[in-house]
């Protein structure tokens, strides 16, 4: 009975990892139009939290999402999301608008 449990909790634990919540308090100052290029100084980092959310900010975005190797996303283009690509151990590959 606990072996579908665990793949389940697994699989939600990963997916709450990859949501960012801004800091109570945080003063959002973006135009919410992407600016991919901002953000490439995060290329080569571990995707924390932190650098994350500093990313979303220097890019202007009003949203981002990470995207881990293989992981399913949608497809539809928004102006105001920065996505950022990771590799298996975590670091960022890539980053982009969309």
């Amino acid at each position: 009975m606990t072996r579908p449990i665990l793949p389940l909790a697994v699989l939600l634990t990963s997916i709450a990892a990859c949501s960012t919540v801004p800091p109570p308090g945080a003063v959002e100052q973006v135009t919410g139009t992407c600016n991919a290029e901002a953000a490439r100084w995060t290329i080569g980092r571990a995707a924390s939290p932190e650098t994350v959310e500093d990313a979303r900010l220097a890019s202007q975005s009003r949203d981002v999402r990470v995207i881990e190797p293989g992981q399913a996303v949608t497809m539809d283009y928004r102006h105001d999301r920065l996505n950022i690509d990771v590799n298996e151990r975590g670091a960022i590959t890539g980053v982009r608008c969309g």
